[in-house]
């Protein structure tokens, strides 16, 4: 049994050389798996036994070509070596990025981080067409929406609304609404009560026919109050309605402007100490025209038929007055009637105080030869003596036709009056 050399005995020289050969052989396996390693297929040099120096020591070792250089050369492949087996010189590559690179494109739909500075209201308008935009001057800039998220609702105020405080911002985001507070009401003018002023009959069809047009008027303005009063012979009196309607307007019920007009109404105003005012008379005016129409329709005459009217000739009767502005005023109204209506002829006649009659109105009618029906329209507005009287005297017409009374077209006249009048007398119209 051999025996083991101790550690601190130095080697025997047979020892040695199977350490040494040991050696050789276990750097031979190391070199073997570089070679298999090396990616390049190139074995990197390896040192043997025959590389030790002659002191022993191992000589330094190769550089190798394969490991990473700090400024690596650009490998040449094997069909870049010319026939003497030289490397030939390197050739350009087009498909790779070149040393100068175009600039790159900025692309539109991204923010841009210099916007340009946001354009005034005036200036704001669509790519398309001239269609303005909303106010975007104002609002602040979103930033991109990230996933999952809503878009912020759109205001349906503009911004300068709510610099000017007429929208309210809520807590929740930035959605306006409506500025708290009840809004002012256009101030509006009070309503005026109206006051119908009748010149009285002892004819109780003559107040009949007055509260008649009262209620007409009242149907076609619920609201407001109308009231009536009279000059003479009927009740109510001026001076027992007129002090108590300080607010109101007094329309009169005639159709001229003559001295009841013009003197009996002011004066009966002035003795109950009342300041009202008093509106126009209703005449002239296209609806008493109308209403006379009316009227004349109610005897059968056929007022729609221009045959008919070519060859009808009309009395107008009036009241008659001394006033002889008053009875030209009733001439003109008859001429304006023939124009407007082709009627034959119409000429006027007065039931007082002045001529022609209407006895002698007709027989003026009966002697034209265009004239092959007459007809008498009296221009009154209720019953009683006057209307009595015309009627008498009408025996040789063809047609008689009723006073205007309440048709339809005074109450609107009436209504139109008490309009008017309030416009005029209104604090704004005084102080124009």
């Amino acid at each position: 049994m051999a025996l083991r050399p101790s550690p601190h005995q130095p080697p025997t020289p047979a020892a040695a050389h199977r350490h040494e050969q040991s050696d050789r052989e276990r750097g031979g396996t190391r070199a073997h798996r570089r070679e298999r390693s090396d990616p390049t297929g190139t074995p990197a040099s390896r040192q043997s036994g025959d590389d030790l120096t002659p002191g022993g020591s191992l000589a330094p070792p190769q550089e190798r070509s394969d490991l990473l250089h700090p400024n690596p050369a650009p490998r040449q492949s094997g069909d870049d070596l010319t026939p003497g087996g030289s490397l030939a010189p390197r050739q350009e590559r087009s498909d790779l990025t070149p040393r100068n690179p175009v600039p790159r494109q900025e692309r539109s739909d991204l923010p841009h981080p210099n916007p340009a500075p946001p354009q005034g209201r005036g200036e704001l308008r669509a790519a398309e067409g001239n269609e303005p935009q909303p106010d975007t001057a104002l609002t602040p800039t979103h930033r991109p929406l990230r996933a999952g998220e809503q878009p912020p609702r759109q205001s349906t105020h503009s911004a300068s609304a709510r610099r000017r405080g007429k929208v309210a911002r809520t807590s929740e985001g930035n959605e306006p609404r409506p500025a708290t507070g009840r809004p002012h009401p256009a101030r509006t003018e009070p309503l005026r009560p109206l006051l119908l002023l009748a010149h009285g009959s002892r004819d109780p069809r003559h107040a009949a026919t007055v509260e008649a047009l009262a209620d007409a008027i009242r149907a076609l303005r619920p609201e407001l109050p109308v009231t009536t009063a009279y000059l003479d012979h009927c009740a109510p009196r001026i001076a027992q309605v007129a002090p108590r309607l300080t607010d109101a307007i007094a329309v009169p019920l005639l159709l001229n402007r003559a001295f009841h007009a013009k003197h009996d109404i002011p004066a009966a105003l002035r003795a109950a100490g009342s300041t009202i005012p008093v509106a126009d008379v209703l005449g002239p005016s296209p609806l008493l025209l109308d209403a006379l129409d009316r009227r004349l329709a109610e005897t059968g005459l056929d007022v729609t038929d221009p045959a008919v009217r070519t060859r009808t000739g009309i009395v107008l009767a009036a009241a008659g007055s001394s006033d002889p502005a008053a009875n030209a005023t009733t001439r003109a109204v008859a001429a304006t009637w023939q124009r407007t209506r082709g009627w034959a002829a119409v000429t006027t006649a007065y039931a007082s105080a002045t001529t022609p009659t209407v006895t002698d109105a007709l027989t003026t009618l009966h002697t034209n030869p265009t004239v092959h029906t007459t007809a008498v329209a009296p221009y009154l507005l209720a019953p009683g003596l006057l209307p009595d009287r015309i009627a008498t005297a009408s025996a040789t017409a063809d047609h008689l036709a009723p006073v205007l009374g309440a048709a339809p077209e005074l109450a609107h006249l009436v209504l139109t009056r008490h309009t008017e009048a309030a416009a005029a007398t209104a604090p704004n119209a005084r102080t124009a």
